[in-house]
């Protein structure tokens, strides 16, 4: 790919950079929020070389590259002022949309600049978790220390990274949101977590742990960008730029301890318990459930929707339950273009589902293998989505989790080991990866003629995985 042709051919057919409210990326998609989408030339987009298709949902305009995209996001920053700092926040004059959409919109902004760091920490946490499972380190060396410290930090102390990037989404002040967070995860504050008789100037208030927090500061980062704007507003010019965030820290951090903080920590509380309830009494359900439609939340890109609630899982209960399923639902669609590489006889398709099947397998990439081959293909996609189903449905009644925040793939694999029913994740993942393999192998599908590849998959057809099968 000519990272710089790509990046020219996309930001020209979105309508220009003054198009272009934001921008930010995520594992394999460019993800635009554009003032008018009208303007933008979908159809110049997708023949972009390097595109493989255009997805236009949660509020965004989404461009999917596959592995090369934080590249092709360089190149972009090159030949526009659409670089990393004002890409991880969404402009206030972009389109509102509905409440979900921007729900969307929002989670997006604010944890795709994270997630890289989160998941490639949480990884080598993996790693040391299996080291330690097979006795080949011990857990009472500096060692060990080390690297469960260099492992674990990043996650821990979550809300001072994410005080940052919600301080670019809302426009405020970084430095201030930086100290706001600081005040929440204070070694101080910290040893009060469960301590009885707590008070602030006589307000009561029980102070909960805010170690891999999400909810508290974003919405208390939400609030200080209302206050700023007040404050700015009203104090002399002479003091506004010091008694500013003076009293945006003064009322804030307060608020935190006594309102916010305990309401979410109860909110969150709820959400675990609710999903602990689910997958105790009804495993199977949810495990089929995340394990099935995990790849159809990807082909709207809404899949990221989710990582709040792999983080509050974690932060109330110490592991991650919805995980495990995901891991079947990657992998199956991975085992489906291994299939496909397998049968076809088409050697442009063989081609293609080579590098999809690695991709997927080892970094858990799959919108290559969905949108260059398995949706466009049918039968593959689906046959995805029944493996994914029966091996999240396995390895959700063996109790399977994992107690790091981890990207599923073939390399993330060891986070799950030692945590739960290894038979079941066994069994599981062998599901996962055998029946749309074998159905893809078998049952076959209708092949492009000559040399030509399947068409790519767009927003406009990704339905049509849901019409009976061929």
């Amino acid at each position: 790919m000519d990272y710089s042709k790509t990046a020219a051919g996309v930001l020209q057919g979105v309508g220009g950079e003054e198009n272009v409210s934001s921008l930010v990326h995520c594992a394999t998609r460019l993800r635009f929020v554009l003032k008018d989408e009208s303007k933008a030339d979908t159809a110049a987009v997708k023949a972009t070389p390097g595109v493989v298709t255009v997805a236009q949902a949660g509020g965004q305009y989404q461009v999917v590259i596959g592995n090369d995209v934080p590249d092709v996001f360089a190149e972009i920053g090159k030949i526009s002022k659409l670089g990393a700092a004002s890409s991880d926040g969404a402009a206030n004059d972009a389109p509102k949309g509905n409440l979900f959409n921007r729900f969307i919109s929002m989670i997006s902004s604010i944890f795709t600049p994270v997630l890289w760091a989160l998941a490639g920490t949480g990884l080598l946490k993996a790693f040391l978790a299996a080291a330690v499972t097979f006795n080949w380190i011990t857990t009472d060396t500096t060692t060990y220390a080390v690297l469960n410290a260099l492992s674990d930090a990043f996650i821990n102390f979550l809300p001072i990274a994410l005080s940052i990037t919600a301080a670019r989404y809302f426009k405020a002040n970084e430095w201030t949101s930086l100290a706001i967070a600081g005040a929440l995860v204070y070694p101080t504050m910290a040893g009060l977590v469960g301590q009885p008789g707590l008070t602030f100037f006589g307000i009561p208030f029980t102070m909960v742990s805010y170690v891999s927090s999400v909810i508290p500061i974003i919405v208390i980062v939400w609030l200080q960008s209302y206050a700023e704007k007040f404050l700015y507003a009203k104090l002399p010019g002479a003091v506004k730029r010091f008694m500013t965030p003076m009293i945006v820290v003064l009322l804030a951090v307060p608020l935190v301890f006594v309102v916010i903080g305990p309401i979410s920590d109860l909110l969150g509380g709820g959400l675990g318990k609710g999903i602990g309830w689910v997958f105790d009494n009804a495993p199977w359900a949810g495990g089929a459930i995340m394990g099935g439609l995990w790849q159809v939340f990807v082909i709207f890109g809404l899949h990221w929707g989710l990582v709040p609630l792999f983080t509050l899982e974690f932060q109330t209960t110490g592991q991650i339950l919805l995980v495990g399923p995901v891991f079947a639902a990657v992998l199956a669609q991975a085992a489906a273009v291994a299939g496909v590489w397998v049968r076809a006889r088409n050697k442009n398709l063989k081609s293609l589902a080579a590098p999809a099947t690695l991709s997927g397998f080892l970094a858990g990439i799959t919108e290559p293998a969905i949108y260059g081959i398995n949706l466009p293909l049918k039968r593959p996609f689906a046959f995805g989505i029944v493996g994914g189903a029966l091996g999240g449905a396995t390895i959700a009644l063996g109790g399977v989790f994992t107690k790091s925040f981890v990207l599923p793939s073939g390399l993330a694999l060891p986070a799950l080991f030692g945590n739960g029913n290894m038979l079941m994740l066994v069994i599981g993942l062998g599901v996962a990866i055998l029946v749309p393999f074998l159905l893809t192998v078998i049952v076959g599908f209708v092949e492009p003629t000559e040399d030509a590849a399947p068409a790519p998959a767009s927003a406009e057809n990704d339905l049509v995985v849901l019409s009976p099968l061929d």
